[in-house]
């Protein structure tokens, strides 16, 4: 360990699950860049959180390599310690309801994956550099819904979440060379504002644990993937759902 201050880049900021993150990181005197498609909250306030927010929908990809560029800019020494993959989309119908192979067109499908799957190769890919001089970490948030159909993720969520996953083994193979360790948490029913009608029928019956997570707990485990702790873990995919995936 040495003095510098460590720095963090997180997407998907705006609410329940990055919320949390940002907050457990800047109590431990991380410097903290946020990615969103929503402006900065006032509600979520860090030191300098305003100033160190780029306001970005990860969905359009021909943009990304501006937003990388922009913080690169804004990282003090070159160097990157954690990047965190929080953002998601997972679109529904008209009331709703899951959207399933029948339901989802091709350019909401392009929509999720965009977000969900190719935006993290691509900041992955476009910050590697600055990961490499850092011998910084990787953090990609899954999902339970990526390993078994849920009641209310749809098709595209699923997949690209699945698909996450593989993409986080892969990337584990090939930055780990590098210095850069890659890994995975895999949610299953947080208490957040995006949670649908029904899941306390869903903690009732599928989680030993019989409550919701905490955005606090899922920020705790983020953490220690970003940290020496967790040194020798690479490849992983943690599941954080109270015992719901056995």
């Amino acid at each position: 360990m040495t003095d510098r201050q460590r720095t963090l880049i997180l997407t998907g900021a705006s609410r329940g699950i990055g919320h949390a993150t940002v907050k457990r990181f800047s109590a431990a005197g991380w410097r903290v860049f946020t990615v969103s498609r929503q402006p900065f909250s006032e509600h979520c306030p860090w030191e300098g959180g305003a100033d160190s927010h780029v306001q970005m929908d990860l969905a359009d990809i021909a943009h990304l390599p501006e937003a990388i560029e922009a913080l690169k800019q804004r990282l003090p020494d070159g160097k990157l310690d954690a990047l965190v993959n929080n953002a998601g989309i997972s679109p529904k119908g008209a009331d709703g309801s899951r959207l399933g192979v029948l339901d989802t067109g091709f350019d909401t499908l392009m929509q999720v994956y965009n977000v969900n799957l190719f935006s993290v190769a691509l900041l992955a890919r476009g910050f590697f550099n600055e990961l490499k001089a850092a011998q910084g970490s990787i953090v990609n948030v899954t999902s339970i819904a990526g390993s078994r159909v849920h009641p209310f993720a749809g098709m595209a969520y699923a997949t690209s979440k699945a698909a996450l996953a593989a993409l986080t083994r892969e990337m584990a193979w090939e930055f780990g060379p590098h210095g850069i360790r890659v890994n995975a948490i895999a949610p299953g029913e947080i208490d957040t504002a995006i949670l649908s009608p029904g899941t306390d029928e869903i903690v009732r019956r599928e989680i030993p644990m019989h409550r919701l997570g905490k955005p606090e707990e899922v920020a705790a485990t983020i953490y220690f993937l970003c940290t020496p702790t967790s040194s020798y873990v690479n490849g992983a995919e943690i599941h954080i759902n109270g015992g719901q995936h056995v």
